[in-house]
């Protein structure tokens, strides 16, 4: 008889020990955390949005007496899709080095890889030149953290270019 083998996704565990570790001579420059006020409001304003658009198609599809029902049953709903991802959102961590972008679930981004860096509300959009694409989710204030990126990207580079020159 055949052996079912684990999948390995069911092995994730979110936090710190799902993280790549350093290489050497490689340093921390900033940790970017998930705010917890920015999560609440980002739940929120998907709530509004999700009870808008429904209202619009149950006032569409002429059934008005079913929209108070709608709005409650999507406030509801993402307040508990809030409440259950909770603590899988404020585990993940992204780590900015000298030399990559070090994120959850093995994630890593060099730092000369990186094509965009931009806000999208408050996140951080990363776009590599292969085209893959990481989002940074939950920050504060995404501004300070998209031009301390793209200085140590800036850093990295002028590195790069000196070490080329020496060799």
């Amino acid at each position: 008889m055949s052996e079912i083998e684990r999948d390995e996704v069911l092995n994730y565990r979110p936090g710190p020990d799902s993280e790549l570790p350093l290489d050497e001579g490689e340093h921390v420059v900033a940790t970017f955390l998930p705010d917890r006020k920015r999560y609440w409001t980002d739940h929120a304003i998907l709530a509004v949005l999700g009870a808008v658009l429904v209202s619009a198609a149950l006032f569409w599809l002429n059934r008005p007496a079913q929209v108070p029902i709608a709005g409650f049953a999507i406030v509801i709903g993402m307040a508990a899709r809030g409440l259950y991802f909770r603590s899988e959102a404020f585990a993940r961590r992204w780590q900015l080095t000298d030399r990559r972008l070090i994120g959850p679930q093995g994630r890593q981004v060099m730092l000369l890889e990186l094509a965009t860096v931009r806000a999208l509300m408050g996140d951080v959009q990363l776009v590599t030149k292969s085209g893959g694409k990481h989002l940074i989710r939950h920050l504060a204030d995404a501004g300070p953290v998209v031009a301390q990126i793209e200085r140590m990207k800036n850093q990295r580079a002028a590195q790069r270019a000196t070490e080329g020159d020496v060799e």
